[in-house]
């Protein structure tokens, strides 16, 4: 391969490394419920709505380390991927859980034209902050 076609291969694939990582319109968090658990002492229950625009996403991210998550769809289509599991496609009405101290290294909407909700709920120990932390 002469050099002047793998400086150009290196150019395209760096060009499309570049739109893959572009910074994706964020997610927005609205708290929707938290209630502490009266028969679980040390234990609460929170709900956030997470609302994306039209390819939005949230940049990977672990929760509280308490956190057991069910997340829920409540319109459009969410793309999550956590720990080392498949990247899935959730439709409304769908769901998935996240289990304590696990990675979310995918979580956005999977339309470019459609905004997409889901509901979070955290059963977390009562008063642990944060309940997301982004990877650094």
């Amino acid at each position: 391969m002469s050099i002047k076609r793998l400086l150009a291969a290196l150019l395209a694939t760096a060009a499309f490394a570049g739109t893959a990582y572009a910074q994706a319109p964020e997610a927005t968090v609205k708290p929707n419920f938290a209630q502490a658990i009266p028969n679980l002492p040390g234990k609460s229950l929170v709900a956030v709505e997470v609302s994306y625009p039209p390819g939005g996403a949230s940049t990977p991210h672990h929760h509280a380390r308490s956190a057991f998550i069910y997340a829920y769809v409540v319109s459009g289509e969410i793309q999550s991927q956590v720990d080392d599991g498949p990247m899935r496609t959730y439709r409304a009405g769908e769901s998935f859980y996240e289990a304590p101290g696990a990675h979310h290294r995918v979580s956005g909407n999977a339309s470019k034209t459609q905004p997409a909700k889901l509901l979070a709920v955290f059963v977390v120990d009562t008063g642990e902050q944060p309940l997301t932390t982004p990877d650094k």
